[in-house]
């Protein structure tokens, strides 16, 4: 069982509730004083001190009014979470025996520390885990709180759903919050049908769940906390929408939840999954990028540059997996990162995704690409029927996706071409060219 994770010195709100229907239960001895004024969320009252002003202050009665017996700020954490991330078994092209840690889950693990909570990873989708292994893992240091997500999303929900109902079962009081791209899209839907999720967080999570878990720390209603869907009288009803996080470099990923020793790819090479840039700046029809991360944004280069050269020499990564649909949308930016990376002079290798039209706009710089350390691109060709590219806002064709393919094995890189099938737009006839292009 991995160990939680947290700040020294924080302290810890001395109760366990579950969101109800809108409602919260407060902290034991904690909240607000006799003033009405409301109190630091780690500060608990068992129950004869005070904070004010960050310094703790001894009182001759409990400031809540309440018969509690108990003296001294306890210095532990204000929760303990647990990150879950299920068993994912629809990915086909899984290698047995490799996986990726969950990049989502520590970006909000990281920050969720930084806020003072003692919080631990299981990652279930290693063995993977059954819902039982799952159950005794928790049972041996029971949460507050359990948060659920998955990059997979969509094809990872029925293993959540399973996951949740026999936690609710088992524990009925604990808060049960979902997360990740599915979600987000189909919250009311989700809502509906499985009563054992209390909270969806939609969209990026890094400015949400914290606020969430601060809410729910203070006693506070979730009614303001943006970037939410819960119930109301038995409803599902969203909260307002979260402003987009604009700087990337605000958030921390918290790698001490991770054993590095757990996760790699490509043949046994140490691995992790990183994100350099967010959203895409194209609107194509079919992709749910654009909705969920919105504008495009990225990290800062030379930082990005030292994080990666930092795992290599401290955690002993060989091989970094970008997770960003278009990494290379501004060449300048995408440019700095290969220098810096090459300044770096580290043997860390590359595996991404991008686009066509940006590999052959990049043509006279693929060699940096290649200093730098990139081994794989994955090109979203999507198709070959000009007429169906169009219709459904690709901004590519099929002479560019033929000429990066090019490009890279010229270059000593890996091309690996995808292609989406079933849009409304296609015909069995356009399967049939399809095959006929891939094998000329």
């Amino acid at each position: 069982m991995e160990e939680w994770k947290a700040p020294r010195g924080r302290q810890r709100a001395a109760r366990r509730s579950r969101i109800g229907d809108g409602s919260i239960a407060r902290p034991r001895c904690g909240g607000s004083s006799r003033t009405g004024r409301r109190l630091p969320h780690r500060t608990v009252f068992p129950c004869a001190t005070q904070v004010v002003a960050g310094r703790s202050l001894r009182l001759s009665h409990c400031p809540c009014q309440s018969p509690c017996q108990s003296f001294g700020v306890l210095q532990v954490p204000a929760l303990k979470i647990v990150l879950l991330n299920p068993p994912h078994r629809s990915i086909g092209s899984r290698v047995p025996g490799e996986l990726l840690p969950p990049l989502g889950l520590l970006t909000i693990g990281g920050l969720l520390i930084d806020a003072g909570h003692a919080v631990r990873l299981v990652n279930a989708d290693i063995a993977p885990m059954t819902v039982t292994e799952i159950l005794s893992d928790l049972r041996r240091d029971l949460p507050d709180a359990l948060l659920l997500g998955h990059s997979g999303s969509t094809s990872a929900h029925p293993a959540v759903l399973d996951i949740t109902a026999a936690v609710r079962a088992e524990w009925p009081a604990m808060t049960i919050i979902y997360g990740g791209v599915h979600p987000t899209y189909h919250w009311a839907e989700i809502l509906r049908a499985a009563p054992q999720i209390d909270v969806i967080v939609r969209g990026e999570g890094e400015v949400t769940t914290p606020a969430l878990f601060d809410a729910i720390v203070s006693g506070r209603t979730l009614d303001n906390v943006p970037g939410l869907a819960l119930r109301r009288t038995g409803h599902p009803v969203a909260t307002r929408p979260a402003e987009m996080l604009r700087d990337l470099e605000s958030t921390r990923i918290g790698w001490e939840l991770v054993d590095f020793a757990e996760h790699s790819s490509w043949g046994g090479k140490r691995s992790v999954i990183m994100q350099f840039s967010r959203g895409g700046p194209h609107l194509r029809t079919y992709c749910g990028q654009r909705g969920f991360w919105t504008r495009w944004r990225h990290r800062d280069p030379v930082a990005f540059a030292k994080e990666n050269a930092w795992l290599h020499r401290e955690k002993g990564v060989d091989l970094i997996n970008l997770a960003d649909e278009n990494p290379t949308s501004s060449r300048k930016v995408w440019k700095a990162f290969l220098e810096a990376l090459v300044a770096e002079s580290v043997p860390v290798l590359i595996v991404g995704s991008t686009r066509a039209d940006d590999i052959v706009r990049d043509a006279d710089i693929l060699p940096l690409y290649k200093k730098a350390g990139c081994l794989r691109i994955l090109l979203g060709l999507e198709g070959t029927d000009e007429a169906t590219l169009q219709k459904v806002r690709k901004g590519g064709n099929r002479a560019k996706g033929q000429q990066a393919i090019h490009l890279l094995r010229a270059h000593g890189m890996i091309g690996l071409a995808t292609f989406a099938v079933s849009f409304e737009e296609e015909t069995d006839g356009d399967y049939l060219q399809l095959l006929r292009h891939l094998r000329a």
